[in-house]
Parts: C-alpha cells; structure tokens; sequence
C-alpha cells in the first residue's frame, strides 16, 4: 500500500499575545545557567508527562497551551536529538519557543516557519512475520559500513542533515487547529567528545544559527549518557546485542510511558540522530529486534517523499507508531516518522488516525573539518 504524505501550503501565523512576555522571559544573551536549568527541569517534566499523561498541566504548560498550542519542542522530543553540548540550550529554547517560531532566532529575525495543513499519510499495514529477520538483514548491510565512514578526529565535527516538519495543534484566541510546520532543513554539528556545537534551523535560530555549547548550573561539563551522547561516548557503548538491550533498558527505567516503548524509540534517536561505528549500529538493530511488540510496515515515506520498508512499534498509550524506513533495496537508514494510527490524541482529538506528526528524513550524515560547513550532498 502506497503511503501518500500531503506537503503542507504555507500560512501566517497570527501574532501572539504573549510574545513580549515570553520574550522578558528569554533575554537574547541565553545566560548558561538559566539555559542548563530550564533543560534539567523540562526534560524532567516531559519524562513525568510522559509516564503520567493524566495529571493536570502545571502553569506554564497551560499558559502555552493558551498562546501556541500544544506543540513540542523538536529538540524535546527526545533528548537525544541535541547531543551533549547542546543539552543546556533545549531548555532555553522551550523557555523561548514562541519567540523562535514567530520572531525569529538569536540571530535575529527571518527564521520563522510557515504552517499549512497537517500532514497526513494512509497508514501503512503492519505485521510480526519476518521482523527479526528482516532487522537481521539490516543489522548486515550496516555492519559493511567501513570503519572511515564513521571515524571522528578531534578537530572535526559530525554534521547531520535532516529535512523535517512536526504536527502541533495551533491556538489563536478560542480557535484550535491542526497544523504542520512547512518542511525545512536541519543542520547540526558536534565535535566528537560533545563540548562544541552549532545549529542552524529555522524557526529555532536565526539564519545564522546558534551554539550548541553549555554547562550545568554548576559549571561542570554534563557527562554524556544514552539521552544526550557525544560520539566518543558512542564508542565506548557494548556491542553485544543482550548486553547493549540491558543497558538501555537499565538507564531508562522509569522513563517515557511504557520499559519496551522507550527502549524502541532511544534506539530509533541514536540511529537518527548520531553517527554511531558500524559495528554499534548493527548491535542497535539486533537489540531492537528483541523488543517485544516490533513489526514490519510494508511501505512508509519519509520527509524527502522517498519510500521504504518500515519497521515500526505502536505504543498503546498513545495510539501512536514510530517507524523507523529504510531503502528497500540497500536497506540504508533513510529516515523516521511517527503516525496516528489508533485513537484521537492532541487538544480537543484534533489528531486523528493518520495524521504524521513528526517525519525526519537524513539527507546527509558525514564528517566534516570545520564547524558551520555544510558538504555538498546535504541539498
């Protein structure tokens, strides 16, 4: 079955009231020890809501609600997906979201993203049959990748492009609608051992872009963990399949809604979203097909529109699978979505079953000699 994702038209935001607060709140310096506390609390708030979807919205939360909608942070949706260095600035950048869609980034102005329809798909068949299999398959063709494809000096960067959009209901006085951001590129950088980044986005920095960089409140250099890793850190992890499961399994208890959900999707972050050796890459594969619950998604598109052979988990709780696509010839990682396929969720159920609300698709993931340098293939 032929998977049709809708390409949004752009659209005006209207203006917010609460920007001047919000933009008090946020001043443009973005102190260090403002930006790694508001990221140690929100990370911690999301973990919560994550696993306690019923209790009420503190403050904050329900003033956002009021102004923008319940949209989430592209760097919160998983902590991974803004490695180590960047980890203190997510949470000035939630702090300041609103800013950053509607007035631009640090940078000033003109960095803001179009909204249209949300995107929508025809939910792809998904079935147990073959999935080991087929993840086996896969964990082969990456353990082929040669060892220079994925080897960092220590004066170079690992620079990962991704065109990406979310789904986020938007909420304009009493009006409450669903939305997709336009499809746009991504580009970030990390030096290997995580302290030096930098990130240009639209709608989260200006059009030169931001650091990456930070400390904790203490002034201590974060230690990189499953959630937030540094590329030296990648080596550093287990590559026996059984061995690499358990530590995931042990590092995220407690955290997101269900053991085997959070265990699929921390995978899913570090194939996406870093530059994992290839023999790490293919215990990842391995490991995931030990996740109860994993099947096979015969055909799923991604952001770039280019069709693959998905492997996907539906998490209960929510009604919604990630699914991670992969060529079907090459069995490359080519990128990853999440669909509405049970159930209404989002404000008022505006999402309902087949709605996409986040796709991603890596363009280019490579090693680079300078920071801020974009290589040829990231289109």
């Amino acid at each position: 079955m032929n998977a049709d994702l809708s390409r949004p038209r752009p659209a005006d935001r209207e203006e917010n009231p609460l920007l001047p607060l919000a933009s008090r709140e946020l001043p443009a310096g973005r102190h260090q020890f403002h930006k790694e506390r508001l990221m140690a609390q929100i990370h911690e708030d999301l973990r919560a809501a994550d696993s306690a979807p019923a209790a009420p919205a503190p403050a904050p939360a329900r003033a956002a609600a009021r102004s923008g909608g319940t949209r989430r942070n592209p760097f919160l949706r998983r902590g991974v997906l803004v490695p180590l260095a960047a980890f203190a600035l997510a949470g000035a950048l939630a702090a300041g979201f609103l800013v950053q869609i509607d007035r631009g980034g640090a940078d000033g102005p003109g960095s803001a993203i179009a909204t249209g329809p949300a995107l929508t798909t025809v939910i792809g068949a998904a079935h147990a049959q073959g999935t080991p299999q087929l993840l086996d398959r896969i964990s082969l063709a990456a353990a082929s990748v040669p060892a220079s494809a994925t080897a960092v000096r220590a004066d170079q960067f690992v620079y990962i492009g991704s065109r990406t959009a979310t789904t986020y209901v938007k909420t304009v006085g009493e009006k409450r609608t669903l939305v997709s951001e336009e499809l746009h590129m991504r580009h970030q950088w990390n030096s290997p051992d995580g302290l030096k980044g930098w990130l240009i986005e639209p709608g989260n920095t200006g059009p030169q872009g931001m650091t990456l960089e930070g400390k904790d409140e203490k002034g201590n250099t974060p230690a990189p963990h499953l959630n937030a890793p540094s590329h030296t850190y990648l080596t550093t992890l287990p590559t026996d399949p059984g061995v690499l499961l358990e530590k995931i399994y042990e590092e995220t208890r407690g955290k997101g809604r269900t053991p085997d959900q959070e265990a699929f999707t921390t995978i899913g972050d570090l194939l996406r979203a870093t530059l994992p050796p290839a023999e790490l890459t293919a215990a990842l594969y391995k490991a995931a097909a030990r996740i109860p619950g994993v099947v096979t998604v015969e055909d799923a598109v991604d952001a770039a529109g280019r069709h693959g052979i998905a492997v996907a988990r539906l998490d209960e709780t929510s009604g919604q699978r990630e699914e991670w696509i992969f060529d079907r010839q090459t069995l490359a990682f080519l990128g990853e979505r999440t669909v509405q396929v049970q159930g209404e969720a989002g404000d008022g159920g505006l999402i309902k079953p087949g709605t996409v609300t986040t796709t991603i698709a890596v363009m280019t993931r490579t090693v680079v000699d300078r920071m801020k340098e974009i290589p040829p293939s990231a289109g």
